[in-house]
C-alpha cells in the first residue's frame, strides 16, 4: 500500500513535467494518445538522467515547469477549476497569484517523488473518442514494481492546433476535484485571500519539511 502511494504521488508530479520536451508544438495534428505514448517514455528517460531532478532540486524543477510544461498545461482552468464558482469574484490580481501559488504548492508537495522513479513503464489504453472531438479521457496504467497504477489524463484542444491536459486521474480520484474540496474549506474561512495565505503557508512548510 505504501509503495502504490509513494508511486501515486510520483505519477501526480509527472503531470508538472510530462511535456518535457518541445515536440508536443511540433506535432499539433498528432492524436491526443499516440502524443501521450510517445511522452512518456520522454519523461521517464528526462527524470532517470537528471540527478537533479532525482533529488528533487526545487530550482531545476521549477525551471523545467516554467520553460517546458506551462504552455502545454491548461493551468488557468485548472487553477479556476479548484477554486470553484470564487473564481469568478477574484479580481485579475488574486487569479494571478492563485495560479502562482497553486502552481508552487504542486511543485514542493510532489519533488520528493521523483526519487522513486526506476524501471516503471506506461501502457497507453485505446482512445474511445471521435475524429472531431475537443475533449477527450487517456486512459494509462503505469507498470512497475507492485500492481499497475491508473493514471488518467483528461485534455483539451479548443483551437484545433495543440491539445492541454487540465486534469489528471491517480487510482480514481481526479486532482481538481481533491482541490477544490480542500479549497473550499479556505474559501468559506478567509475568502479568495485568505485560499492565498493558505497555498503560501503549505508551499513554506514544504520547504520546511524538505530542508530537515
Amino acid at each position: 500500500m505504501m509503495q502504490r502511494r509513494t508511486l501515486a504521488a510520483l505519477l501526480a508530479a509527472s503531470t508538472a513535467l510530462w511535456m518535457a520536451t518541445p515536440s508536443w508544438a511540433q506535432a499539433p495534428a498528432e492524436a491526443p494518445d499516440a502524443l501521450v505514448k510517445r511522452l512518456s517514455a520522454d519523461l521517464l528517460e528526462t527524470i532517470k538522467a537528471d540527478p537533479e531532478l532525482r533529488k528533487g532540486n526545487i530550482a531545476r524543477i521549477s525551471q523545467v515547469v516554467d520553460t517546458t510544461v506551462m504552455p502545454h498545461v491548461n493551468f488557468r482552468r485548472m487553477t479556476s477549476a479548484a477554486v470553484g464558482p470564487q473564481w469568478r469574484q477574484a479580481t485579475p490580481a488574486q487569479r494571478d497569484r492563485l495560479q502562482q501559488e497553486f502552481k508552487l504548492m504542486l511543485i514542493r508537495t510532489y519533488a520528493g517523488a521523483l526519487k522513486q522513479v526506476s524501471d516503471q513503464r506506461v501502457e497507453v489504453k485505446p482512445l474511445r473518442a471521435a475524429p472531431g472531438d475537443k475533449d477527450v479521457l487517456v486512459r494509462t496504467e503505469v507498470h512497475g514494481k507492485g500492481e499497475p497504477v491508473q493514471l488518467d489524463f483528461r485534455l483539451e484542444n479548443t483551437d484545433g492546433k495543440a491539445w492541454k491536459i487540465y486534469n489528471l486521474n491517480v487510482l480514481g480520484v481526479w486532482m481538481v476535484e481533491t482541490y477544490r474540496t480542500q479549497f473550499a474549506q479556505e474559501l468559506n474561512k478567509g475568502g479568495i485571500d485568505g485560499l492565498i495565505t493558505a497555498l503560501s503557508s503549505r508551499t513554506m512548510a514544504a520547504d520546511a519539511q524538505a530542508s530537515k
